[in-house]
């Protein structure tokens, strides 16, 4: 009966790998990709550029020096990490600065003047339908001291605008001489506008005609000589929101993208003086949002008006509040309604007080980003002198004391040809944001955006790995298997021989090899290759 001895045989660890080789290679061939395990921690730090790290991943185990590194690249990281949060903070935060500079030009456009007398209404052009319908304006009585029966109350309703227009003061007969620039300029050189002072004008109001002086000083802009007709004033019988104690004119120097605003922005001429504005232009640039606050030139046309400035803005809102309480508007505010009466001029009067008390909420005008507005400075002299007083008088056919009490002289110009630019700049924007931190990086870390690319990439190749290894168990198992595989040998007691004690002694020495391991199968004995009956004993033990 035969008898069998069942061996396992372990490939040395050469065989092994070769073989791992060859099931690799096999594999590519059938798997165009095959994934790779992930770098260890060890040799990407070496090779990592991030400083500091290389000596704190090494192999072996964690010493005395791992730790102080480590802990002086867990301190450079913190240090890095706060003052990196600190420029993120800044620049949430968003600041400017304001630059200022002054720039010179050859020429420059003159700008926009606006006179209004300060008496609305002419006491001689009033009618006695005028005067009734006025009545709560001007607080005048009657022309007859009877006074106006029931019976006489049959007057036509006001029109307000040519009240407006007939009663105000004309510039024909206040302009007395006009000059720009060395050049005369006469009547048809203003345009009419309406403000709260009634009829006004305007000069160089035109945008797309606008004048412009090649000179700075004295004599080289606009010079007026007004008559301001004291005569004509309203005579105060009691006083009413609209009665005014003073006499001389407003004038308002604005650009010609802006309405006039003269009663709040208007300074005021007196007569018997010549009054010298010397004017500064000032070009100024507002940051929008989140940096400023201002209204981009972007956005949609402003309504009534062909640009938007704050003084447009205003006077919307004003018009917007009027209609909606008192479903009017007043002669000066933009629009197609009809005119407010004077029977409402309260309600007018109690719609603005209301609209000023809340002005910042419901009416909230943005500066816009580009403004041009003008500097001045004032000085006087008194006119006429006790010389000129009597020319004067004959030369205009008017009383010397008429000329002290009526006539002014207003000369506006430009200091210089220069022009001032004031612009809000942004303090701190996303290039020196990088700058900074990428300079805190490079102190405290010595890192850059390609070490930032590097630590990514590592951190893929790990995820991937990973990934990979659990969505391919199965494979994983069949490789694990195929390395730890053994060979059975199935020996044969027939085959085998029985040797002599001596020939077993001579062919396996003692101690030759271990009770558990074969030798390697597969190589050849040189000094056994005569003897093929001994050849199975010499390459396989049991």
């Amino acid at each position: 009966m035969p008898i069998e001895f069942v061996c396992k045989i372990k490939f040395a660890e050469e065989d092994e790998k070769q073989k791992n080789k060859q099931d690799g290679d096999k594999e590519s061939l059938i798997e165009e990709s095959c994934t790779p395990p992930a770098k260890d921690l060890a040799g990407f730090a070496n090779s990592c550029s991030l400083h500091g790290i290389n000596h704190i991943f090494v192999s072996g185990r964690l010493g005395i020096r791992q730790t102080l590194w480590a802990l002086a690249f867990l301190t450079s990281l913190l240090l890095f990490l706060y003052h990196a949060a600190k420029c993120a903070i800044s620049y949430l935060e968003h600041p400017h600065v304001t630059a200022l500079n002054e720039e010179a030009t050859p020429e420059m456009v003159f700008p926009a003047v606006t006179i209004c007398n300060i008496n609305r209404f002419r006491f001689s052009a009033l009618t006695d339908a005028d005067i009734y319908h006025l009545a709560n304006l001007t607080g005048l009585p009657p022309k007859n001291r009877d006074g106006h029966k029931p019976s006489d109350l049959m007057y036509p309703a006001p029109d307000m605008q040519d009240i407006f227009n007939r009663t105000g003061h004309q510039l024909d007969e206040m302009l007395m001489s006009c000059n720009f620039s060395g050049q005369n300029c006469s009547v048809e050189d203003f345009t009419v506008v309406y403000t709260r002072y009634g009829k006004c004008y305007t000069f160089n109001g035109n945008k797309t005609a606008s004048r412009k002086t090649k000179q700075g000083g004295m004599g080289n802009g606009l010079e007026m000589m007004l008559d301001i007709q004291q005569d004509e004033y309203l005579p105060i019988w009691r006083e009413t929101n609209e009665t005014s104690l003073e006499a001389g004119i407003r004038v308002q120097i604005h650009s010609q993208d802006e309405p006039p605003y003269i009663h709040q922005l208007g300074f005021g001429v007196s007569p018997g003086f010549q009054t010298f504005v010397s004017c500064q232009e000032q070009r100024l640039t507002y940051l929008p949002q989140p940096w400023g606050n201002c209204r981009a030139t972007s956005k949609e046309k402003f309504p009534g008006y062909d640009a938007y400035s704050i003084s447009a803005c205003r006077l919307l809102c004003e018009t917007n509040e009027v209609l909606r309480v008192c479903k009017c508007r007043m002669v000066h505010m933009p629009g197609t309604a009809d005119i407010c009466p004077p029977s409402k001029i309260n309600c007018v009067d109690k719609a603005l007080a209301q609209l000023q008390k809340n002005s910042g909420d419901t009416c909230p005008c943005e500066t816009p980003c580009n403004v041009t507005r003008y500097g001045k400075e004032l000085s006087m002299v008194k006119i006429p002198s006790k010389g000129s007083a009597r020319y004067l008088s004959r030369k205009y056919d008017k009383s010397e004391d008429y000329i002290r009490d009526n006539f002014l002289v207003l000369d506006i110009f430009f200091e210089a040809l220069n022009y001032e630019t004031i612009e809000q700049k942004k303090a701190y924007d996303v290039a020196g944001l990088l700058g900074d931190i990428g300079g805190q990086m490079g102190l405290f870390i010595g890192a850059s955006i390609l070490t930032v690319l590097e630590i990514l990439d590592y951190i893929y190749e790990v995820i991937k790995h990973r990934l990979q290894r659990l969505l391919r168990p199965q494979k994983e198992e069949e490789k694990k298997s195929k390395q730890q595989a053994s060979t059975i040998a199935t020996v044969g007691l027939e085959e085998m021989k029985v040797k002599e004690p001596n020939d077993m002694t001579r062919s396996h020495p003692e101690g030759a090899y271990a009770n558990t391991i074969l030798p390697n199968h597969h190589l050849p004995h040189p000094h056994h290759h005569h003897a093929g009956h001994h050849g199975v004993f010499e390459d396989f033990a049991c």
